[in-house]
């Protein structure tokens, strides 16, 4: 048990990531605010998506890659918003392009039998009559971006690894409760043991009296005991428990954890096949129950 503890103070202190999380930040700056908001929920790989306004397109490989350095697994959605209050633009007019807006308007509305005095709105909300034109200086743009962008980026680290720490310590819980299931296994192999022996020596004596042969007691002992050992299955699922409380100390134990639990699972449908006893049975179902909850929680785990 202290060994137990020990252990779990130990595992708490290696490195676990949920992969959900979420940060935002905001910076005001002279011409512009800048709000920088990242998101992230369960996902078998790394699926990153990065938005950012159009004009700001060439900054979205550079956003990417300081998030890949951080980040290995989840759908991860960044989104980056900047409001100007302040905006340089230049504003044209495309006359062609208003003259043939207006020709066509007036064509179709003298074929509807309409008037053709087309309104002056009408034509300049056609697309390319005004041409907009912003001044973009991308690296004014990066430097503006990047220490909200950072800052926001280091929070949902910090949030992915305090989740994950709560996450460790749920995983140590349920790993200690299998280890309790194990060892309560493998103290009632020599009471299996003696309770086949009485049920045999109470049998023969009902068919032939107190003359029993002790010999004959042995060897149907033992073959009742090849049928309904589990001798080799609890050594197989304490190994099992040793590599999966390995995995946790582990920096990325997520898909590890999960081939484990399948390897657990199989020797604990075993036991229960082969069990004849009510307190056996229920320890199955306590141990069952810890893998499960393990195996939903490993799902969780960068």
């Amino acid at each position: 048990m202290h060994a137990l503890h020990a252990l779990g103070k130990q595992s708490i202190l290696c490195i676990m990531t949920s992969m959900t999380g979420y940060a935002y930040r905001e910076a005001a700056l002279e011409s512009a605010v800048v709000c920088v908001e990242i998101k992230s929920v369960n996902a078998r790989f790394l699926d990153l998506t990065v938005n950012v306004p159009p004009h700001l397109n060439q900054l979205e490989q550079k956003l990417r890659a300081l998030v890949c350095q951080k980040v290995t697994r989840g759908k991860v959605d960044v989104y980056v918003r900047v409001k100007e209050t302040r905006v340089q633009e230049t504003v044209s007019a495309d006359v062609n392009a208003a003259r043939a807006y207006s020709d066509a308007i007036a064509e179709i509305a003298r074929a509807l039998g309409k008037s053709d005095d087309v309104p002056l709105a009408l034509i300049v909300a056609q697309q390319g009559v005004l041409v907009v034109e912003r001044a973009c200086d991308i690296e004014k743009y990066w430097h503006m971006i990047l220490p909200p962008f950072s800052e926001a980026l280091d929070l949902f680290c910090s949030d992915r690894a305090r989740e994950g720490a709560n996450l460790q310590r749920d995983l140590l819980a349920k790993l200690k409760q299998l280890d309790e299931c194990a060892s309560f296994f493998k103290s009632w192999q020599p009471k299996m043991e003696s309770f086949f022996k009485e049920q045999l020596v109470q049998k023969f004596t009902e068919l032939v009296g107190s003359h029993v042969d002790e010999n004959r007691i042995m060897t149907e002992t033992a073959a009742m005991l090849v049928k309904y050992t589990i001798n080799e299955e609890i050594v197989r699922l304490q190994s099992h428990l040793a590599a999966l409380r390995a995995e946790m100390q582990n920096a990325t134990p997520g898909k590890k954890i999960d081939f484990l639990c399948q390897e657990i699972n199989r020797e604990i449908n075993t036991i229960g096949s082969k069990n004849q006893f009510a307190e056996v049975g229920a320890a199955v179902i306590s141990a069952k129950d810890a893998l499960e909850n393990i195996r939903e929680q490993a799902r969780n785990v960068e």
